[in-house]
């Protein structure tokens, strides 16, 4: 008899399941897929490369109590993510700051003069419904046209006119010359990869996994008292109305004989080809 059957070995499922098997619970954990940890797996290619499956995941948070918690099953590298955006035939940081308007326009801005300056570039709207009205409203149709509108739509496969504000809310403009993609106190990788931390998570003797198994195909055989979903919840509801319209990205993997491919560790493109970066 196991007390937890939790369907989803990745984030939310690995972690509730070492919290109930350390306060003293039998916990039997399903996963669909043929590895745990979720949308962060990676693995080491033939070349010896730490590969993520499903794209890169970087950690970063605020919050000492997470970093210190998921540090018990990993030791963390240091790594802070910076991104540069191949427009009008440079490389810009994104997200736009200082440095990006400077750069792009050849000025010499002052933090106080680049928020001026995005303000005479911002067409604000009354109402902020779309993707689109939350980057026009924030900095404006010409920076919208060069680094969001084509990048969204070869990302979502739609238009960002047809995308809900929530999508393009979190992306920030800063005015300082801060080139970090994520400005969280605690930023770093594990040393040994995502794999490694969630397989030191779950070796908890009070944790069974089950692997390749659809928790539906086994839920009557297992004796168990309470369950904790997981996985899509359009599938939890067997599609009663319809598949939700999830979007993935597909990645291509190439291992590439030289010391040093790309001056930092994500490029995107959002006008010039077809693919992100």
């Amino acid at each position: 008899m196991f007390d937890y059957l939790i369907v989803g070995a990745g984030f939310a499922g690995s972690v509730i399941a070492e919290r109930l098997a350390a306060s003293g619970k039998k916990v039997l954990v399903t996963e669909k897929r043929n590895h745990i940890a979720g949308n962060t797996y990676d693995y080491f290619n033939n070349e010896g490369i730490l590969v993520h499956k499903y794209g890169p995941h970087i950690f970063h948070t605020n919050s000492r109590e997470v970093y210190d918690y998921l540090g018990q099953f990993t030791t963390w590298r240091p790594y802070e993510h910076r991104v540069l955006a191949s427009v009008d035939g440079m490389l810009v940081p994104i997200p736009i700051n200082l440095n990006t308007i400077n750069s792009l326009y050849g000025l010499q801005l002052s933090s106080a003069e680049v928020a001026h300056f995005l303000d005479l570039q911002a067409e604000k709207r009354d109402r902020i419904i779309t993707s689109e009205d939350v980057v026009v409203n924030k900095v404006g149709k010409e920076l919208y046209e060069k680094f969001f509108r084509n990048y969204t739509k070869k990302q979502w496969g739609l238009d960002p006119s047809q995308l809900d504000a929530s999508v393009a809310a979190r992306i920030p403009v800063r005015y300082n010359k801060d080139n970090r993609y994520f400005t969280d106190t605690y930023q770093a990788m594990p040393l040994h990869g995502y794999t490694r931390l969630f397989e030191n998570m779950l070796s908890h003797p009070n944790i069974k996994i089950l692997l390749n198994t659809d928790y539906k195909e086994v839920q009557g055989m297992i004796p168990y008292r309470k369950m904790i979903y997981t996985g899509p919840v359009d599938y939890y509801f067997d599609y009663c109305y319809g598949k939700l319209p999830y979007r993935s990205i597909e990645f291509k993997f190439e291992t590439i004989e030289m010391p040093v491919f790309q001056p930092t560790g994500t490029v995107n493109y959002p006008n010039e080809h077809p693919y992100t970066g």
